[in-house]
């Protein structure tokens, strides 16, 4: 097979603008939930359990949209999929920007993520097909340092803009994108997988082999510590100032946006050490270990700074910039008739996974307070990745032009 000894493609900028609307939406969420819900008449001391169902719901929607949207990537193409994602999460954000009720608002929150759940990796899927081997790192990593940028984009957005009007950018900038992805080529190997009389986008064929399941479940766990940083330590960060005694109250949109900041460096420089050492597994190894040691320490000091704090949000964030070697890996691993399939539902189940580590949290901090509770919950994740890691295989040099029987 023939490939294009270029990193730079329209195929490569579609994915990245789709990841960088992915996390813009992710973030705008957290960010507009209270001012949205004050807007729409719900009581102080309600908000924190209808903000929490609203996510649950995005949630259930992504999980859902990451199902749909992987097996149609694995049965129609990469670029179908990714169309009809960007197209639904777009009309669905500008109508979150018209809710005047908090069910029509779950309504389009579970719309959104439906949408959503399909853009980050239909667009690693197709852009690891395209990309040589030697070039594979690197255009995935393009696509994580410049995306992860809409983090930064959402807390501005979010802190000048009004909550309606932020929504409606969000989908503005979705349509936008649709311009570009219509003269994307579709991925060789898909075309070629397709006219083959093989299965695809099979969920069967995913869930028959005890192997496939494992590294299916493997990688899951691989990346479950990203969202620790962001759904525990970022989501709680008022608490957790307070129990640490820190000397200013911190504003939770800039800590998102430190973490992003880091992330996106993280993404960067694993994406290149990746490249130098010709390995995915060493770098990622290190990126665990020291989100593991960052957690402790930050858990550990009393009496923070205000930039002592954002600082340590910028390294929990940068040691959880392993995000896109992670899916890389992840595409790696499995053949082109369902390599959509997992790499699209992957990230979603990684996402979601905040909804038991906030049972988990919550609970341990009835029995044993805050600090104990995010130790605890970040010690575990982050050892169980580090074993997961360990027994996934190394794919740097692996050919993705194979197919699952």
């Amino acid at each position: 097979m023939n490939q294009q000894p270029r990193i730079f493609s329209l195929a490569l900028l579609v994915a990245t603008l789709g990841y960088f609307v992915d996390v813009y939406d992710l973030v705008l969420f957290i960010v507009l939930k209270n001012p949205s819900l004050a807007d729409l008449g719900v009581p102080p001391e309600q908000r924190l359990e209808v903000g929490v169902e609203l996510l649950d719901t995005q949630m259930i929607g992504m999980l859902v949209g990451g199902v749909v949207w992987g097996v149609l990537g694995d049965k129609l193409g990469r670029t179908k999929a990714l169309f009809g994602s960007i197209l639904l999460y777009s009309v669905a954000n500008i109508l979150n920007g018209f809710v005047h009720s908090i069910p029509s608002y779950h309504f389009y929150r579970a719309l959104a993520g439906f949408g959503l759940a399909g853009e980050l990796g239909a667009g690693v899927t197709l852009v690891a097909e395209i990309l040589p081997t030697a070039l594979r790192g690197y255009g995935t990593t393009i696509i994580a340092s410049i995306g992860v940028l809409g983090a930064v984009v959402a807390g501005l957005t979010g802190e000048f803009l009004d909550w309606r009007h932020s929504y409606i950018v969000g989908g503005a900038l979705g349509l936008a994108l649709l311009l570009i992805r219509v003269s994307v080529a579709e991925s060789r190997m898909f075309e070629e997988t397709h006219a083959m009389d093989v299965k695809r986008g099979s969920l069967g064929l995913l869930l028959a082999s005890k192997d496939r399941l494992f590294r299916y479940t493997l990688c899951i766990l691989l990346g479950v510590p990203t969202w620790y940083v962001i759904g525990i330590l970022v989501a709680n960060v008022q608490p957790l100032a307070t129990a640490l005694q820190a000397t200013e109250a911190p504003k939770q949109t800039y800590c998102l946006v430190w973490a992003y900041l880091g992330i996106m460096l993280g993404d960067v420089v694993g994406g290149l050490v990746s490249q130098r050492m010709q390995s995915r597994k060493k770098p990622m190894y290190a990126f665990l270990l020291l989100g593991l040691a960052a957690t402790i320490f930050f858990l550990s000091v009393q009496g923070l700074s205000l930039t002592g704090l954002y600082l340590c949000y910028l390294v929990l964030g940068f040691a959880a910039g392993y995000w896109i070697l992670m899916l890389t890996t992840a595409a790696e691993q499995f053949g082109t008739n369902i390599r959509s399939t997992v790499t699209v539902t992957i990230p979603n189940f990684i996402r979601a996974s905040v909804v038991p580590m906030n049972v988990a949290f919550l609970w341990l901090e009835d029995r044993h307070g805050i600090i104990w509770s995010a130790m605890v919950v970040g010690v575990v994740t982050s050892v169980v990745s580090l074993l997961s890691l360990l027994l996934l295989k190394e794919t740097f040099h692996r050919d993705l032009d194979f197919v699952e029987r």
